[in-house]
């Protein structure tokens, strides 16, 4: 039976999604004030994106956040998916309950825990702090995302596909490169989207484990914005909506192409 939208379901709606994206909306129209006041529209302007251009500072942040990002999102990807294959292939072996506990406690530990804790790890370690630190911390954390992102598709793959690759003579790596891989490609391809974005928006692990010449561009908005926002960062923050953005339409284009072959398959 088919429940009625009701008119609070409505309103509710419609409130709830103009407190999470009205700020973005306005902060995207602000990007383009003529005027160097961010409270006060003067006519439509690009000259900060422009001026975008000739800020060497914000530049360089915003290419150690690339760097960040697709070095920590490629290898916990990697990582990641084998640590979901672990967990549904190998219901029982010694330790699955530490190592699955391992997994899923950074997805729910607070940030501000997570850098500490890698900060003393590096401290003691006697690493010198700088891209690598980063790069290693957002690996760390954004791995346990793209775990279960690949484990939730992992439980619905049919297993018989890769044993009937394995019965014609596949050996067990080659049946998983052209059997399994390509199944739950679109899971994959998804938790590396979700690793890029959390390793592009993240702020507190990247202030704990940075270090000389590794200023990432959310730590550059935010010493930035506390001496007062401007029209620059507004520029900043719209360029960084409009990428995530095109990663979603392109995670799910992909996600969906994926499904369609699986179904014609």
């Amino acid at each position: 039976m088919m429940r009625r939208f009701s008119t609070f379901n409505l309103v509710s709606v419609t409130f709830g999604f103009a407190f999470l994206y009205l700020p973005i909306v306005i902060l995207i129209i602000y990007s383009f004030n003529a005027s160097r006041l961010v409270t006060v529209w003067a006519g439509f302007s690009t000259q900060w994106y422009v001026a975008l251009l000739h800020d060497q500072a914000i530049l360089d942040a915003a290419w150690v956040t690339i760097r960040v990002a697709l070095f920590s999102a490629t290898v916990a990807t990697v990582l990641g998916t084998m640590a979901a294959i672990v967990l549904v292939r190998r219901r029982r072996f010694i330790g699955r309950t530490l190592f699955s506990g391992m997994i899923y406690a950074p997805i729910v530990m607070p940030d501000v825990i997570t850098g500490l804790s890698l900060l003393l790890l590096f401290v003691a370690l006697n690493f010198d702090r700088g891209f690598w630190t980063v790069a290693l911390a957002h690996t760390s954390f954004t791995m346990c995302f793209v775990a279960v992102v690949v484990q939730s598709r992992l439980l619905s793959f049919d297993l018989s596909l890769e044993e009937a690759a394995l019965d014609l003579g596949a050996p067990p790596f080659r049946a998983f490169f052209l059997v399994t891989l390509p199944v739950i490609f679109p899971a994959v391809a998804a938790g590396w989207m979700l690793a890029f974005t959390l390793s592009l928006d993240d702020l507190v692990i990247s202030s704990f484990t940075t270090g000389p010449g590794a200023t990432t561009l959310p730590m550059k908005i935010y010493s930035q914005v506390r001496l007062g926002v401007t029209p620059e960062i507004n520029a900043v923050c719209t360029i960084l909506v409009a990428l995530v953005t095109i990663g979603v339409l392109i995670a799910s284009v992909v996600g969906k192409t994926g499904m369609r072959a699986t179904e014609a398959a």
